[in-house]
């Protein structure tokens, strides 16, 4: 194997050799090593038609619940049990066959996905002709033939285009979030073949690394043979077109695929689809365990007892229990076993199947609430709010980390020039011009509006510049969605394109403000003025912009031989430069316009003598132009010198990348609801940053910490951690910000920004040989103390691995991610709930996220009011199954003990099927769908409400043990107060005893009514469908007791339930043990919620009260005037 070592990599990497079409390098020159390669196929789905069953069949026994079942369901098919192995058998049957229905529908979809993009048809340059087949064909080496706006399927190479200098613009949006037009380079010794068979006589080879995530970096070399001598070239990012890019601006291109498939780089930054878990479920299999061994234990005291009172010989085998001879000859310890698994059995209901069937069912038809909700319908696109997975619905509620894109997603990525400041001059485009005010200027804040005489010359030169100053492409007319762009209405059919968007929209507010950009044309820049006068700049240079420089130059010489140097940039990179101008005046429009939360570039000019230019400038960019790449760096000492001396300053053309609709009040929103908001992007530090103060997710009290490669290369990563470590803890004195949340306030805020390179050092594992450490937990502890942290130019993988970091840190919180491009995909699928954006970067984000929304805005009811309806209703439905189940089954054993532990049931077949299933089921599963403890309006105007459900407070322990202590009380009242009216003989009017099975059905009877009656006083929000499922299941109740215990049914082999309940309701004293037991048992719940609401109330409780005593105030008025009347 070939290696070498890459370029900024610690760690030898193995790379790979590609025969560009497959063609074998002359002999002589080296060795033909034909390699292996995946094809281009994209699998995105879960499981195959195979392995389907045995794979989900292991997912779904994997829970404890479901496992539990199967072993419940088994015993009861091998052994003698108390009851029918149906009761076990069909629920679970039931579970798994809707859950696998479920998920096997969805990955269906995921499947039809990947065909659409696999058979997607693309073309290849074979034998001098180009040929078509589908995508998922395409091999390593291919030569493909691209045309605009084509997207492209794997990872090329540029070998020639359609453009004379070798170049094509890209659009990497799905990639990176950027929608502006980047620019890339053909190999320098193939640009110029543009026909099939030009490129098809090519004979070369590429030696590169292998497949690796990072999106920015890539290092290989094309050796191309020319008279069976090679030419090395080495090829570096600005050759490599990824798989989802697109083509722009550029007819047509051939490129060869490097990586294909599953080794793309875009297919490396994905990450594996995992089965994800809600707090609550995970909640429930706690219980579920705690529950368990209530059973077990229930189970062996039964079968201890009874082996314990059977020792007494007069007790041992009664005439009414007698065994079989083979049950004689058993051996006592197989006996016991026997014993111990039919007690299990027979208190089986203490952990109902039902509770995951009405969950599943739950969660399901909940879901379309959001789907149904108008208020997330969004008009433009006629899109609704999308649900992928309803598992998840009550994780919405409990959301402490939100990670969200910026391009896109909080913002339109539609930049707009606003204003600009010439020598402390104002100008808007249609509203100020030449220092006039326009019409609809009314409210427009202007420094001067009256230009002196010099004014006037500065104007148009600022203006000039910005038309010069820039890597603006004019394209020709295009129809995008049925609209076609253009710059001259009537006049040109063309409009801008650019690398950046801020470019745009300075050369086209430029336009507005009179001065036209036209074209470049034989390296001469053409510009339109006011007068309709066509001027000319030859080109000389392009300083391009860079994240060091933070600034980029033109040079340019005027149709009359003057020279000048155009330089736009960041402020803080500008004004060192300046040595004249109103420097004071522009630096308070710089802030005000950072108040108004616009991005702000600065402008100066430079007029240089043609004399300075040929003596330094000219040689220096001679040279830089036919050497090697990587002299970059010695540029750099070149271009401070030309843009150092600047004789006037031009400040301030602010464009705006307009945020999305109602985005900052979102962001608001959700930090007063106590979450956390990261922005992960891989744009820029300054675009990022302009954003998060637009978005307020910045403040303008908020200090900012910058863990960034331009600091680490001033110090030691190591010190910089260190410094901003003591620079928070110093602030809050050791606490994080979590701990004192309601007084972040009293604080200084902190936001933190940090860049791609930087988090890869801080996640990378401690050597052992080193004293750096690990540094992700001091990374951590610096993020907790934040109040905003900013991660700008991050790789898809490295979204994913943020959120990956916070979920594993000590605290466990939920994180949400929301994003609306293929670079989001690896964190939604990463975090604990994933939200897609149906966004213009396709829908990637959408199909591989749980919930998709169609704007960010949407975000702020999805959390605040359907999260924390979600999971309020869940909690209760949870807490109030194991209670109900307590109450059902504590009776039973409580009667073993009067039964000589002979494994008899206290109730009836029917009543021990249909508890679950029928009496008590309906009235849970309504009100886990519709109830609203709080009305959705103030829910929304109060975010501070979600703090009372956060970190799963409605399912901790305490309130856990409490619901199953209550449940015991009720069993115990229930029993023991039948129990002891039973001793009473005047019990009927007739004086007749009632037996075992009315003692059962009294005590059934009480149970049901109960737990319904405690549901309906949990109940905040009354409708008619309440009223009727709660009384209707209790008129069920009656009904269905009368029919099967009043009509001889003759499927039935015996009947020992006739005529027991009419018997039981026609004693007076029976009616009256209902009421008062019912009573007995609901009492000190009732009593506990209003001592705790009068004494402790929550913010909740308190909101409840004033919204019932304000309902009542409006009843009383009402009557008030009817009486009156």
């Amino acid at each position: 194997t070939v290696c070498h070592i890459c370029t900024g990599e610690e760690n030898w990497v193995d790379s790979r050799t590609i025969y560009i079409g497959h063609k074998e390098p002359p002999s002589g020159t080296e060795a033909f090593i034909q390699q292996r390669f995946p094809d281009n196929r994209i699998v995105s789905s879960k499981y195959t038609f195979w392995n389907f069953v045995p794979k989900n069949m292991f997912e779904q026994f994997r829970r404890v619940a479901n496992f539990y079942f199967l072993i419940i369901f088994l015993v009861q098919l091998i052994i003698d049990t108390p009851t029918s192995p149906i009761t076990s058998g069909l629920p679970l049957f039931f579970v798994i066959t809707v859950t696998a229905i479920k998920q096997g529908y969805e990955d269906w979809l995921r499947h039809k996905a990947d065909n659409s993009v696999n058979q997607c048809p693309i073309h290849v340059v074979q034998h001098g002709k180009v040929v078509r087949k589908q995508s998922r064909k395409l091999r390593v080496g291919d030569v493909v033939f691209m045309k605009e706006n084509e997207t492209f399927p794997c990872d090329l190479i540029l070998l020639s285009s359609s453009r004379d200098d070798g170049t094509c613009f890209v659009t990497t949006a799905s990639l990176d979030g950027e929608s502006s037009h980047k620019t890339y380079y053909a190999v320098q010794d193939t640009k110029a073949y543009n026909t099939e068979k030009e490129v098809d006589s090519i004979h070369a080879t590429i030696e590169c690394e292998q497949p690796q995530p990072d999106l920015y970096k890539f290092v290989g070399r094309i050796n191309v043979y020319m008279d069976n001598e090679p030419v090395a070239r080495p090829l570096g990012s600005e050759n490599l077109l990824l798989r989802g890019a697109t083509l722009k601006n550029t007819e047509y291109i051939y490129a060869v695929a490097i990586y294909t498939g599953m080794e793309t780089k875009m297919a490396l930054n994905y990450q594996s689809k995992t089965q994800k878990r809600s707090a609550v479920e995970k909640s429930m299999n706690a219980y579920l365990v705690v529950y368990l061994c209530i059973l077990i234990s229930k189970a062996l005291i039964n079968t201890v007892l009874k082996y314990a009172w059977q020792a007494d010989p007069n007790r041992d085998e009664p005439w009414y229990n007698d065994r079989t001879e083979p049950e004689r000859q058993r051996h006592i310890v197989v006996r016991a076993f026997t014993d111990f698994l039919a007690f299990m059995v027979l208190f089986n209901y203490i952990i109902p199947v039902s509770m995951y069937v009405t969950v599943e069912m739950q969660k399901f038809l909940g879901s379309y609430f959001i789907m149904w909700d108008d208020e997330m319908f969004d008009e433009e696109m006629g899109e609704r709010a999308v649900v992928n997975t309803s598992d998840l619905n009550e994780e919405l509620g409990q959301v402490e980390y939100v990670f969200t894109d910026k391009t896109g997603t909080l913002t339109e990525n539609n930049m707009e020039f606003i204003e600009c400041c010439v020598d402390g001059h104002v100008y808007v485009p249609d509203v100020i011009c030449n220092g006039q005010v326009m019409p609809g200027a009314t409210t427009m804040d202007m420094i001067d509006t009256s230009p002196g005489p010099g004014a006037r010359e500065h104007e148009e030169l600022f203006f000039r510049a910005l038309c010069l100053c820039h890597t603006v492409q004019v394209k020709e007319e295009e129809t995008v969605d049925g609209i076609k762009h253009g710059i001259h209405q009537g006049k040109s059919t063309s409009f801008y394109i650019s690398s950046s968007p801020d470019e745009v929209a300075l050369v086209e507010g430029m336009k507005r403000l009179g001065f036209t950009y036209l074209r470049l044309k034989d390296s001469h820049m053409e510009i339109l003025n006011r007068e309709d006068e066509i001027e000319r700049f030859q080109l000389l240079e392009v300083l391009t912009f860079d994240s060091v420089r933070r600034r980029m130059s033109v040079i340019v010489r005027s149709s009359t031989g003057e020279l000048y140097l155009f330089c736009k940039g960041a402020d803080s990179a500008i004004f060192p430069r300046v040595v004249s101008g109103k420097v004071e005046q522009i630096k308070a429009r710089v802030e005000h316009n950072a108040v108004e939360d616009l991005r702000f570039i600065s402008l100066l000019v430079i007029d240089r003598n043609p004399v300075y230019y040929n003596q330094h400038a000219c040689p220096f960019w001679s040279n830089y132009s036919a050497g090697f790449k990587g002299i970059i760096n010695t540029s750099q000492p070149v271009q401070e010198e030309a843009e150092l001396n600047t004789s006037l300053c031009f400040p301030d053309p602010s464009p705006h990348d307009r945020l999305q609709e109602k985005a900052a009040d979102t962001i608001e929103s959700l930090h007063k609801a106590g979450m956390k908001v990261w922005v992960l992007t891989g744009d820029k530090m300054e675009t990022a940053a302009a954003t998060c103060y637009a978005s307020k997710l910045f403040r303008r009290n908020t200090q900012i910490l910058e863990l960034t490669t331009k600091r680490t290369e001033e110090q030691s990563l190591h010190d910089v951690l260190f410094d901003l470590s003591r620079t928070v803890l110093r602030q809050h004195g050791g606490m994080t910000r979590d701990s004192f949340s309601g007084l972040s306030g009293d604080c200084t805020d902190y936001g933190l920004i940090i860049d791609g390179a930087t988090l890869s050092a801080v996640m990378r594992p401690a050597q052992e040989d080193s004293n750096s450490g690990n540094y992700k937990e001091i990374f951590l502890e610096i993020c907790r103390n934040c109040s905003a942290v900013l991660c700008c130019r991050m790789a898809p993988l490295q979204k994913a691995q943020i959120v990956k970091l916070i979920k594993a840190s000590k605290e466990h919180p939920i994180t949400l991610a929301i994003g609306d491009g293929a670079n989001d995909v690896s964190m939604i699928l990463e975090a604990h709930v994933g939200i897609g954006i149906m966004g213009k970067e396709g829908r990637q984000a959408v199909r591989n996220s749980d919930y998709a929304i169609p704007k960010f805005k949407h975000l702020k009811k999805m959390l605040l009011v359907h999260g924390h309806y979600y999971y309020i209703r869940i909690s209760e439905l949870v807490q109030y199954f194991f209670y109900k189940n307590v109450c059902f089954i504590f009776p039973q054993f409580l009667y073993q003990f009067f039964c000589g532990f002979s494994q008899q049931p206290l109730y009836d077949t029917a009543y021990l099927t249909l508890y679950n299933i029928s009496f008590t089921s309906l009235p849970i599963l309504l009100y886990s769908l519709i109830e609203q403890h709080i009305h959705m309006d103030i829910l929304r105007r109060d975010p501070s409400l979600y703090r009372d459900i956060a970190k799963n407070s409605l399912l901790r322990w305490p309130i856990f043990i409490y619901w199953t202590v209550l449940g015991v009380y009720d069993a115990i009242v229930m029993f023991f107060g039948v129990y002891f009216l039973f001793d009473n003989t005047t019990f009927t009017s007739n004086g007749q005893m009632f037996g075992n099975w009315t003692f059962g059905t009294l005590v059934f009877t009480v149970l049901v009514f109960t737990v319904t009656f405690k549901l309906a006083l949990d109940t905040h929000y009354w409708t008619w469908i309440n009223h009727f499922v709660i009384w209707g299941s209790l008129i069920f109740f009656v009904v269905f007791s009368l029919l099967w215990g009043g009509i001889i049914w003759p499927f039935l082999n015996y009947q020992r339930m006739y005529y027991v309940f009419m018997q039981m309701l026609s004693s007076g004293p029976a009616w009256l043990s209902i009421i008062l037991l019912i009573t007995a048992s609901l009492l000190p719940d009732v009593l506990k919620k209003v001592i705790c609401r009068t004494l402790w109330p929550t913010t909740t409780e308190r909101i409840q009260v004033g919204a019932c005593s304000y309902m009542l105030s409006r009843i009383f008025f009402r009557i008030a005037s009817v009486i009156e009347l």
